[in-house]
């Protein structure tokens, strides 16, 4: 049998898993074991060319991408007939998120997923930092509110829920966005995708829903349970780029091949070793996710100046107008006395922010 008829991925060995699955424990057995023996089956070396012309159908993915597609632009069709909705919010959306989508499950790094270790990581990265940075930038869940108002009410209640809070707490959304690729690398569910195309499609949005979770609630643009001071995002921003690379660094010390057997059988008569190939994506999910990362936290340092500015020109009026109100006369209608404690109090007492701090004793 050769191993492109067990491919459901245009032709590609990325989903030689549909035949597979029928086996007990989805293990390499029979026919399919001796297919991958045979010889090597899939797409051929890349080169830059190749590249930009190797392409591969996912009929699941297109599905997605059209459907979101469709419907944000109808919801911005909608939302200009009684406002105005950004022409930047659409390309960010559908432009670039969606696009990145599209590049990441049928572009060269699509067909290349299953036969190269770091076109997988160049497709993680993707997938769980790339994607959802943009769609979130898109505002999807201000767009719904805005063009369905009634359903928009219920969507809101919920943002606004308890559990919504507990899921969203950053400390929950930062580490989900670093565990759940770690446990795929290091655990079969990695190969596990190679022999199953559900499995396949299912861990693509399991890979995107903490990105989205995370870029959701740090950047802040659509409603969120609790609006965290950016002093707060710079230093989950700042774990999750560490997070990066503590996991890109583990796959590239990991003395023992991921997947090893999957890939021996694949045997692959082009490019870098298995070993090499390895250590490329553990490169890769390192520096490519901190490329993502370290800019989103310059962003995130930039609008803490930025709020810790306007706090303090809000402030600064504040005493101004405190300071132009005429005071009021004392009972004798006389200054206080030399004696006398005097009744001004300092600015943070009457800061709201502050106030906690200050109780009287």
């Amino acid at each position: 049998m050769p191993l492109a008829a067990l491919s459901g991925c245009g032709g590609t060995v990325a989903g030689m898993g549909t035949a597979l699955a029928s086996v007990p424990g989805g293990l390499p057995e029979l026919p399919a074991a001796r297919a991958l023996a045979s010889g090597y089956h899939g797409p051929p070396a890349p080169t830059v060319p190749r590249a930009l012309t190797e392409w591969t159908l996912d009929p699941w993915m297109l599905a997605l991408v059209l459907i979101l597609g469709v419907g944000y632009l109808a919801g911005v069709r909608r939302a200009r007939r009684t406002g105005d909705w950004p022409v930047a919010r659409p390309i960010w959306f559908c432009g670039l998120g969606l696009g990145f989508l599209v590049i990441a499950t049928m572009s060269w790094v699509g067909v290349y997923q299953s036969v190269l270790f770091y076109a997988r990581a160049v497709q993680t990265v993707l997938l769980v930092l790339v994607v959802p940075l943009f769609l979130a930038l898109g505002r999807p869940l201000t767009l719904a509110i805005a063009t369905f108002p009634r359903a928009g009410a219920r969507l809101e209640a919920t943002i606004r829920s308890r559990v919504a809070r507990i899921l969203t707490f950053p400390a929950i959304t930062t580490l989900a966005l670093v565990a759940v690729p770690f446990v795929m690398y290091f655990t079969s569910w990695y190969t596990a995708v190679f022999h199953s195309t559900a499995l396949r499609e299912i861990t693509y949005l399991i890979l995107m829903a903490p990105g989205l979770a995370f870029f959701w609630t740090l950047l802040r643009v659509d409603p969120v349970p609790k609006a965290y001071s950016y002093a707060v995002s710079m230093w989950i921003t700042g774990a999750e780029v560490i997070g990066d690379a503590f996991f890109g660094i583990a796959v590239i010390a990991d003395q023992n091949l991921l997947g090893a057997a999957y890939y021996h059988a694949l045997a692959r008569p082009f490019g870098p070793t298995l070993q090499t190939d390895q250590v490329l994506g553990g490169g890769v999910l390192w520096i490519l996710g901190d490329l993502v990362g370290l800019p989103f936290l310059a962003a995130q340092l930039i609008h803490f100046m930025r709020e810790d500015e306007s706090d303090a020109a809000r402030i600064d009026a504040e005493l101004d107008a405190r300071e132009a109100a005429p005071s009021p006369a004392t009972p004798s209608d006389q200054p206080a006395g030399p004696d006398e404690p005097a009744t001004s109090k300092p600015w943070w007492e009457d800061d709201p922010r502050f106030t906690s701090r200050f109780k009287p004793t």
